[in-house]
């Protein structure tokens, strides 16, 4: 009896769940590219923090063999949580308990590198932008670059976030502002520059909202700290102010008038920043989001279920990856595998996203959070 082909396994995008998904199968024997447009994984800024969960995340990493180092990268001091008003009295702390491992945070780029270094050489093709997927959908596939590279597949899994052009293959679904935009500012060396600013965040995150507007700062590794300015606006808010994002002193003149009555300890996350800041207004796709089963296509992570930044976006995309990886390692065909990813998947992303549906307007909440009691205070 002839044994089948091994499947030709393109992941299009190098985050967490695209190569968490290519770890978990290279464990299982299986090989799998995974294609990015970057031009290196040092291309550009990785992004911020990470809490990875005991639920989800950490199941992922204990699949991928790389739990264990997870906890000696992560910050479990990093789960502090501080609550104010916009006068800048505390009304919540929760300061963790020293083994508490239920959520520790990580940086986006060490997470990623460490996933990168646990994978076999020349796993990840750098400089590889997707145009086009072509083919019939019973396969195989043809993967069309911007770099005038084809390749041919025989499952091409769309881990390529919120813009993702995987997921035309499968759905004419677009992601739609929510109404509600983040401005991130970045301050560096904050023990020496910022260190009023340090104290104040603690060595996790500290917000405050007053139902409208929010500050949200976040503490990151190696002394630093970024801060997400909030607030319930059109899209093109900077544009409509006359403004660039370049023009940092005009937005910080517009936000200062924004945020007026807030305590001027407070005002310095606006103020104090070190260098321009970063304009990312809040998307998400509609819920639910399904698709019709296809043989040689399916996504995973934000491609599949992009929802509001309320910490379940990187921990649901591994979750996907390890599911996935286990189903193709489990099953006799890519058909069976993907079916029985999808069976699993869909009903828990759609579960998600209809709680979280709307919930952009939860990060402008003066509510506390559920465990907020008075004996944490």
């Amino acid at each position: 009896m002839n044994t089948p082909p091994a499947p030709r396994i393109a992941i299009i995008g190098a985050g967490p769940g695209g190569l968490t998904c290519a770890r978990i199968l290279q464990r299982h024997g299986i090989t799998a590219a995974v294609y990015d447009g970057d031009a290196g994984p040092d291309d550009r800024n990785q992004g911020g923090t990470l809490d990875l969960h005991a639920d989800n995340g950490q199941i992922a990493l204990r699949e991928a063999g790389l739990l264990e180092e997870f906890f000696r990268l992560a910050r479990p001091e990093g789960q502090e949580m501080r609550r104010m008003d916009p006068a800048g009295t505390m009304l919540f702390h929760h300061v963790p308990e020293q083994d508490e491992r239920f959520k520790p945070e990580i940086d986006r780029g060490q997470l990623c590198d460490l996933l990168l270094d646990s994978l076999q050489p020349g796993t990840v093709r750098w400089d590889h932008t997707l145009r086009t997927i072509s083919g019939p959908a019973e396969g195989p596939r043809q993967l069309h670059f911007a770099n005038g590279t084809t390749v041919e597949c025989d499952l091409v899994i769309g881990a390529d976030g919120a813009w993702s052009k995987v997921r035309r293959a499968v759905s004419q679904a677009t992601p739609q502002y929510s109404g509600v935009s983040f401005l991130e500012a970045w301050f560096h060396d904050v023990a020496t520059r910022h260190p009023d600013i340090a104290e104040l965040v603690g060595q996790g995150s500290a917000a405050a909202a007053d139902g409208d507007r929010c500050l949200f700062a976040q503490r990151n590794s190696g002394e630093h700290i970024r801060v997400y300015i909030i607030q319930r606006v059109p899209v093109d808010w900077i544009t409509a102010s006359g403004l660039t994002i370049q023009d940092t002193s005009g937005i910080r003149a517009h936000l200062l008038e924004r945020y007026r009555d807030w305590s001027p300890r407070l005002r310095r996350l606006i103020t104090d920043n070190d260098g321009l800041y970063v304009d990312r207004p809040i998307f998400a796709l509609p819920v639910p989001h399904t698709w019709e089963h296809n043989p040689t296509v399916t996504l995973l992570g934000d491609a599949a279920h992009l929802m509001p930044p309320l910490g379940v976006g990187v921990n649901l995309a591994m979750l996907d990856a390890c599911e996935l990886a286990l189903a193709l390692a489990h099953h006799d065909t890519v058909d069976q595998a993907v079916h029985a990813y999808e069976k699993t998947m869909l009903p828990r992303s759609t579960e998600t996203a209809q709680l979280l549906d709307g919930a952009a307007d939860h990060l402008l909440s003066t509510e506390l959070p559920d465990f907020a009691t008075a004996d944490n205070r």
